[in-house]
Order: structure tokens, then sequence, then C-alpha cells
């Protein structure tokens, strides 16, 4: 017996590690990872910004890049396309939001239990599944004015049927609501799998106290979908401030660079068959990162405001 108590009082004097140590243990490979994909090609393309450095410096020995500090930044203030970029990047990001509106409003329409609803369910959720090229090339078709659905419909009515696509003034409106299409159908989904997960005591009560229609939406429906709206902004914004995929697909940057937004334009001078400024394009991304990042942290701050002061 006293053998056995020793051996007990050995292993209870063994140091215990902290359960903090073993938490960064078990993170320790998903933090290796994120600091080699994400935080080093921040750090790096922050860094080249400050050079004056083609593509084939970053691979040369003889690293030919010349410091040139802020003189990336300043070209840019001065660079008319770089004007345009911003305008359109934040045109995209303003007109995106309606993707959750109407994606709340799609959800509330299929969230019922009517006779063959997962038949329009499926309908309103295709544009989320299929590629954004065949989203471009439907909606290039759709904006024809020879042959396409716009076209037609215009004929119809007995006017000239505008070039959507090679009008400066309307090439972004059309693009924007091509790139809507599948993003109102992911805030459907998000907004569907919140209505799903509602306290039904809670709606019940409020009908007892005879609230329905706006003010059961309002007060009772909206505060218990904050997660979900919370998830939809977040990925609309990202999608919106970093919207290249149809642009290249559909105008390429066109007509006379009216449709650039800051990513293609990164792209089309760092990256091009003729854009061979990785420095330039480096100031491009770094200006769109704190972009990024100050509308996403000025949501997020909002948000947690929101629910401390409740």
């Amino acid at each position: 017996m006293a053998a056995r108590a020793d051996r007990q009082m050995s292993f209870r004097s063994l140091p215990t590690v902290p359960r903090n140590v073993k938490a960064y243990f078990f993170l320790a490979p998903a933090i290796l990872v994120f600091s080699v994909l994400v935080l080093y090609p921040i750090a790096h393309s922050i860094w080249i910004s400050f050079f004056d450095m083609t593509g084939a410096d970053l691979f040369s020995a003889s690293n030919k890049a010349e410091w040139v500090g802020l003189a990336n930044y300043l070209e840019l203030l001065g660079d008319p396309r770089f004007h345009v970029s911003v305008q359109n990047t934040l045109l995209w990001f303003l007109l995106f939001m309606l993707a959750l509106p109407a994606g709340l409003g799609i959800a509330l329409l299929v969230n019922q239990t009517a006779p063959g609803i997962w038949f329009y369910r499926s309908l309103f959720f295709f544009p989320f599944v299929i590629s954004q090229v065949v989203v471009g090339l439907i909606f290039t078709w759709f904006y024809d004015p020879r042959f396409g659905l716009v076209g037609k419909l215009w004929e119809w009515l007995g006017a000239t049927p505008p070039a959507i696509l090679g009008d400066p003034d309307l090439v972004n409106f059309g693009l924007i609501v091509a790139g809507l299409w599948p993003q109102t159908a992911f805030c459907a989904l998000i907004y569907l799998t919140g209505l799903c997960n509602l306290s039904q005591d809670q709606i019940e009560a409020a009908r007892l106290d005879n609230a329905k229609g706006w003010k059961l939406l309002r007060y009772i429906i909206l505060p218990q979908l904050r997660s979900a709206t919370f998830i939809a902004f977040l990925v609309t914004a990202i999608g919106a401030l970093r919207s290249y995929d149809l642009i290249v697909i559909m105008t390429d940057g066109g007509p006379y660079g009216s449709s650039r937004v800051l990513s293609y334009f990164m792209y089309e001078q760092a990256l091009s068959e003729y854009g061979t400024r990785q420095g330039y394009g480096a100031a491009i991304a770094v200006v769109l990162f704190l972009l990024t990042m100050t509308v996403l942290s000025i949501f997020v701050w909002r948000t947690l405001k929101s629910e401390a002061e409740e």
C-alpha cells in the first residue's frame, strides 16, 4: 500500500502542461499554413510596393530592383486610371449590398411547406452552384443588342437596343447585375439556414400578442438573423471589393478602361501580358487591402458595439 501511494504521489508531482500551451500546440500547423499562405504574401507585397520592380527582378539573382520609397503611391494619386478603378470598386461595393435584402426576400419566399417548394428552391439557388465563367457568358449573350434578350425586349418596346457592355455609362451596372445574380442566391442560402433555426416559441408568443407582417419581421425574425446577416455582409463585401473574374470574361476592362476595378487594375499592371510593373501592382494591392480591411473593421466594430449595448 505504501509503494502504491508513493507511485501516485510521484505521478501527481510531475509538471503539468498548461492548457493554453496545449491549445497553441494543436493550433501550430494551422498557424504555420496561415502564416506562409496569407501573412507572408501580404508582408511581401507591402515590401515590394516600395520598389521599382519587374517580374524578372523577383527571380533574378542580380536583383536590379530599385528602392523608390513612396513613389509608387504618389504616382497612383495622379493616375486617372486609378481614380476610375477606385470609383468603380466603391460602386460595386454599394450596389452589391442589394444582394442582402434580395436574398432575405427570396429566403422568406421559399421558406414554406407548400407542395413542390423544393423545385422553386432549386431554381433560386441554381446560380450559386454554377461558375462565374458560365455567368459571364450567359449575361454577355443576354446583353447582346443584336440577338440577346435585352435587345429583343427593347425592340418589342419600339426602341433602339443599347450596347450595355459597349457603353461606358452602362457597362458597370451591367457587370454588377451579372454579379448580383449568384451573390443573391448565396445570401438567400445563408438566410434560409438562419430561418430554419429560428425560435418558434418567440414567434408564437409574438403572434399571440397580435404581431404579424412587418412587425413580426422587424422585432422577432431579423434580430434572430443577426449572425446570418453578419456572414452575408462579410462575404458580399469581400466579393464586391475583389471583383475580377466577370470583368475579365465580359469586358476585359473596357470599353476604354471604364470598367476597371482595383483588382483588375492590379492584374493589368503587374501580371497581364503587357504588365511588368510588379512594384506598382503591389502598391495597388496594398491600397485594395487597406480599403477592404477598413470596410470590414468598421462593420465588425459597429456590430460588436450594437450587441454590447443590448
